[in-house]
């Protein structure tokens, strides 16, 4: 098989971009005043999140719902949402922006390419301050897929980001004062940050990047106060630990399965839920075996790091089919039975519900074509095609593609209505086998690649509404362009989500009709809008900046999306009341 540029080149590619705007220092600039008070975010208001008027963490709850119970813009009345303020970042953040806006009172705090963070009064877009730590070229050597940033995570008076040079930072939300570093591994040599934290109960909670490099995945717990680890666990087992006779021995070092998208949390059970990745290297014919946690879903104890059980969506992955995507909360009936659920759409093609109890699973319904992994057995166990596995010189041809059937994207899920709205992605690939030797901070995989079209697909992206108490599919919106932007839905019946052509839609939740777009953005959407109230108004935030792993790794889809403008801005939308 023959492609433009190998693996490894359009790593080195991503890595060389990136230093171009190097360097060593950092700083925080703050105006002259902050809009109030900052109210404390204490572990009491993120357990009760639902019920504040602000987006206080990444999915605005622990239960990754991404779902508001603000109604006061509905179906009756969003064609008449307007834009009230908006803010372009510096031109050169040409990458992706996909980060999450993050709302506490007035406070509004969003993240850019290379780790900047900023804060605006939410209801009139003055900029408080920012933070730019100014990283050095070292840290974006090993950024796999552009040098993006999801966010922040609030606790206490601080604001808290993850870099990709492994710092994570304690800021003071009022003025963007540095209160500590914590380094959590050097940069450049496999690892990198690019999640946003999750705030608990006295402990914030990061996980890492770096599968493509090998970089043995871990999940890690730091105090709020001084960033000291409290625990620290690897997703890939020593070879003495339970499930470390997964891994020829030797390999569990090198064995990647990164954890690098933000978890969920259930503060009734007290259990941590944690996505991880793909294992290294991608060409599983070096690697026999399950290769446990790869591709997996893990319940922790959020004080020890303990593993409560564990749940493999794909088992021996040369397909690059992460398990990170975000595993939701959610209270379903299913066959006439109630379960307290997991609810998970996969890379490989699969939506999944899980009993969160003990991980065994409910049900797994495609919802795209999916050739690789063809079902599941009645225990559990994911069925996989023996002859879409390639060894070095030969090539099969698959769906979904390695960016999956949907990647990190967030879904949102609407507890009343028990949809699940599920941003999906239609390509298929085809993988070229090759022999790889692992070496510190190079690419570690195996494997080349081409991505083609999902065959008789209306397009590349559709937007899916999943009734989660049978797993299937109750509308959907295609697109032709790749559908890359998370969702928001609200109490008023609505579903908001972004689009690579540049607007913002809102849909009717219950049957998918657009019943608003926004006017023409300065770029494409890739990350979640965030909704919340001040002083009784409902605004909705996004931030609109093209990048990330399409236009990188995407051929044919970077293709179609390739006069897509660059550049970030965030958008802030409320109703127009003249």
């Amino acid at each position: 098989m023959k492609t433009r540029l190998s693996p490894a080149m359009r790593i080195a590619a991503i890595a060389a971009g990136a230093a171009a705007f190097g360097f060593a220092s950092q700083q925080t600039v703050a105006a002259d005043t902050a809009p109030s008070q900052y109210p404390d975010v204490s572990y009491e208001r993120l357990t009760s999140a639902q019920d504040d008027p602000g987006w206080l963490t990444y999915y605005r709850t622990y239960n990754g719902h991404g779902h508001s119970p603000l109604k006061q813009i509905d179906t009756s009345n969003v064609k008449s949402l307007k834009q009230t303020w908006s803010y372009k970042f510096p031109a050169d953040l040409q990458q992706g922006f996909e980060a999450t806006p993050i709302v506490n009172g007035r406070f509004l705090f969003v993240t850019t390419p290379k780790d900047n963070v900023y804060a605006f009064d939410a209801a009139t877009g003055k900029q408080l301050w920012k933070y730019e730590p100014k990283l050095g070229a070292e840290s974006f050597k090993t950024a796999c897929c552009d040098v993006v940033n999801r966010g922040v995570a609030l606790y206490g008076k601080n604001v808290y980001v993850a870099m990709l040079n492994g710092e994570v930072a304690a800021l003071d939300a009022q003025t963007g004062a540095l209160i500590w570093k914590k380094a959590m591994f050097e940069p450049g040599v496999g690892y990198a940050f690019s999640l946003a934290p999750l705030a608990l109960d006295g402990a914030i909670v990061v996980g890492s990047s770096g599968g493509e490099y090998g970089a043995r995945g871990f999940i890690a717990a730091l105090d709020p106060a001084d960033g000291k680890v409290l625990w620290k666990r690897y997703t890939v087992p020593g070879a003495k630990e339970p499930g470390g006779n997964t891994w020829p021995d030797g390999m569990q070092e090198h064995g990647g399965a990164p954890a690098w998208l933000t978890g969920t949390y259930d503060a009734a059970s007290k259990t941590l839920y944690w996505g991880v990745g793909n294992p290294g290297p991608w060409l599983a014919d070096l690697r026999p075996g399950d290769n446990l946690y790869s591709d997996s879903l893990l319940a922790l104890d959020p004080k020890t790091g303990d593993l409560k059980w564990h749940y493999q969506y794909t088992s021996h992955d040369t397909w690059d089919y992460d398990g990170v995507n975000t595993p939701v909360l959610a209270n379903i009936k299913y066959e006439g039975k109630e379960y307290d659920a997991i609810l998970h759409a996969d890379r490989n093609g699969f939506f999944h519900a899980i009993d969160r109890s003990n991980g065994k699973l409910i049900y797994a319904r495609p919802f795209v074509t999916a050739t690789s992994v063809t079902g599941y057995t009645p225990d559990g166990k994911p069925v996989q095609d023996a002859s879409k596995y390639p060894k070095a010189g030969t090539t099969i041809e698959t769906c979904p593609s390695f960016l999956g059937g949907k990647n990190w994207w967030s879904v949102s899920y609407d507890p009343q209505k028990h949809l699940a709205i599920v941003p999906a992605l239609h390509a298929c690939m085809s993988l070229s086998g090759k022999s790889v030797n692992y070496m510190e901070g190079l690419p570690y995989l195996g494997e080349g690649f081409e991505i083609k079209p999902e065959p008789n697909s209306k397009g590349y992206g559709e937007l899916q509404a999943i009734d989660v108490d049978t797993g299937k599919k109750v509308w959907s919106h295609w697109s032709k362009l790749p559908w890359n932007g998370g969702v928001a839905t609200t109490a008023g019946g609505l579903a908001f989500s972004g689009s690579l052509d540049g607007h913002l839609y809102a849909f009717d939740e219950a049957t998918g009709k657009v019943l608003w777009q926004s006017p023409k953005l300065a770029s494409g959407i890739i990350a979640q809008p965030s909704v919340y109230e001040i002083d009784g108004k409902e605004y909705v935030a996004v931030l609109a900046g093209y990048g990330g792993a399409n236009p990188i790794w995407g051929g044919p889809m970077a293709k179609a999306a390739d006069k897509v403008p660059r550049g970030g801005t965030l958008y802030v939308f409320a109703l127009n009341r003249t």
